[in-house]
């Protein structure tokens, strides 16, 4: 993923274990959901994955598949279920260099209450670019991060269901071309006409000024009130930006992570992350130096995020072009 210039909108390993289950509070008047996650779950999530032991991640090397081992025993210890066969989904891509690499997404589920055959897919990429030059590059942030806020926000769907079935996708290849989100549209575990929205994580475990900001509202309008009002009550600093088609393309945050694969579908996204720091891909991303009491702020409004979206979900579904 690469994001360059800032653009304001405001609004309103070896084999690690997994940690043990957060604990979650009451849910708040009005509707909102206060669930804190666990800055002390995340933390281990993001140590274990950027530990020099996975060497940096890289699509179809032994660091992947260590990293791949350490996701799928989160996602059983978190209480998801598999849509299909297994939770291992293999694919084949092309890099940017022409080589092909084997890689594997890794896609569970929570089955929806009162509406199972409506879909929202929440995803991260737990790849990153591996060892280069015999510096290793262990991707805390991009996207560790995004990838230990995944694990913590399935096992708070999963210990209370939201309305509609959530599928929880762990990409892989997104640093060669969002090739798992790619592969994850063309061949979809259920119909793509019933995947109403798609939520992305990528970089969102520190930022100096306490921001994390949510794209998608631009190409989606009816999503800006839900994400107004997650806005209005979340412990960090909320902004929607960097989605605007019509500005300057650097600015543009689109196509820059695995959200990218689902607009091009024609399913709305709503992106979640932080604007490039000094160590974004670079070796000196590591989780040391990211932000322990940002990092939960930003996973607990992204879980407050999923489950206003998943309020209205039929709304959302009501509203949006179809693929």
């Amino acid at each position: 993923m690469r994001r360059l210039l800032p653009f304001l909108v405001l609004a309103g390993c070896s084999r690690p274990s997994v940690p043990a289950a957060t604990t979650s509070a009451p849910a708040a008047a009005g509707g909102a959901t206060a669930t804190p996650i666990a800055a002390e779950a995340l933390m281990a999530h993001a140590r274990a994955l950027a530990a020099d032991s996975m060497e940096g991640r890289a699509i179809g090397t032994p660091g992947g598949a260590r990293a791949r081992a350490y996701v799928l025993r989160a996602f059983r210890d978190a209480g998801l279920q598999p849509i299909g066969a297994s939770f291992e989904v293999p694919f084949e891509a092309r890099a940017r260099d022409g080589a092909t690499r084997s890689g594997v997404n890794l896609v569970g589920v929570v089955r929806g209450r009162t509406d199972p055959e409506r879909y929202l897919v929440v995803s991260a990429h737990y790849d990153h670019v591996g060892v280069r030059d015999g510096q290793t590059y262990n991707g805390a942030d991009d996207n560790a991060s995004g990838t230990g806020a995944l694990i913590e926000i399935a096992r708070a769907l999963a210990a209370r269901p939201p309305e509609h079935s959530v599928i929880v996708a762990a990409f892989d290849g997104e640093e060669i071309g969002l090739q798992g989100a790619q592969a994850f549209v063309r061949t979809p575990p259920v119909p793509l006409a019933r995947v109403v929205l798609n939520v992305n994580m990528d970089m969102v475990g520190r930022n100096a000024r306490n921001e994390l900001y949510a794209a998608g509202a631009s190409h989606s309008p009816f999503l800006r009130p839900f994400l107004d009002s997650v806005a209005a009550r979340a412990p960090i600093t909320l902004r929607l930006g960097h989605d605007d088609p019509n500005g300057p393309r650097q600015d543009d945050w689109t196509s820059q992570s695995d959200q990218g694969a689902f607009h091009r579908a024609r399913v709305p996204f709503v992106y979640f992350g932080v604007e490039d720091h000094p160590d974004y891909h670079k070796p000196t991303d590591d989780a040391e130096r990211l932000m322990p009491a940002f990092y939960a702020g930003a996973a607990s409004t992204v879980l407050d995020a999923v489950r206003t979206l998943d309020r209205h979900l039929a709304a959302i579904d009501a509203a949006r072009p179809r693929p």
